[in-house]
Order: structure tokens, then sequence, then C-alpha cells
């Protein structure tokens, strides 16, 4: 097995744009555009919950895709947080010097295009409450997951 590390870059619109959107708060009454999450939910009962996650560091070697929804995910409380992401691909794995990873401030949240290969939220607070919408069956039927350590021998570090 080998550890390899990689260097988390602060989230922006434009360097998140081929893995998903930023969404940061709007004025009330503000008409629907483009800076809206762009939401693929139609294809089951959406669920919105808020879920509780414990220390976790920043190593992995599991990453997943969900192909029949977006996701979305923040922070509650205004916690710092992690994610690596692949770009959506038609292969079955992604591809391993495409996966990066982001810190992400607890100002926003983030919404994955459909297909998006991530691992996290990952953290270094005891735990952190991060709401979540997808669907009410995504972890059960939309869960397509790659080992690296048995497709790549490798495991990753976000640093």
């Amino acid at each position: 097995m080998f550890l390899q590390q990689l260097k988390a870059n602060w989230i922006t619109p434009a360097n998140f744009q081929p893995y998903g959107q930023v969404i940061y708060a709007s004025k009330d009454g503000e008409a629907y555009n483009s800076e809206d999450a762009q939401l693929i939910l139609d294809r089951g009962i959406p669920r919105f919950y808020i879920m509780r996650l414990g220390e976790r560091g920043r190593k992995f070697h599991k990453i997943t895709r969900h192909l029949n929804c977006t996701q979305c995910l923040g922070a509650l409380e205004g916690k710092e947080w992690l994610m690596a992401v692949a770009a959506p691909a038609a292969h079955d794995k992604p591809v391993l010097e495409e996966i990066v990873a982001f810190r992400i401030p607890g100002n926003c949240f983030i919404k994955l295009h459909l297909g998006t290969w991530h691992a996290g939220p990952y953290f270094d607070h005891e735990f952190v409450d991060f709401y979540n919408l997808e669907l009410s069956d995504t972890n059960i039927n939309d869960h397509d997951t790659c080992n690296l350590l048995e497709t790549y021998r490798v495991e990753l570090e976000m640093v």
C-alpha cells in the first residue's frame, strides 16, 4: 500500500465547477437563477436530513458516486470541512490522478453534479452535523463505490 497526499485547496465556484456548485447565501426574495443549486431529485423521494459524523481524520481509500441524483452537503455551526472529488465519467472507477481535495468553509454548501466521485466529508473536529439532500434510497440503491486500495493500491490523505 502507498499513502499519497492530496493538497486541499480552498473551494471557489470556479475551481469546483467540474464537480458541482458552491452555494452561498442570497437575499430573501431573489429570483431563481443559475447560482441556485441545480438539482436532480426527480428519480425518487427526496430526503433532507441532518447527519452527525464523528471525527474521521483525513485519510480515505473509498470514493463513491451517485448516478440517480445530485447531492447537497453543508456543515452546520460554521465548521470547516474537507471533501475529495473526481469529475463524473463513464468509467467504473475514477482516474486516480484526477482526484482533488477542497477545504470548504462553514458559510456555504456544495451541490455535487450527477455522477461526481466523492470522499467525505472529513474534518478535524470531534463531530460535525451536516445537512444532506439526496434521495431516500441513495445509500441503498445509488451508491457506486470504488475501493482505491484494491484498484490502485493507494490510500489518500488530505493535507
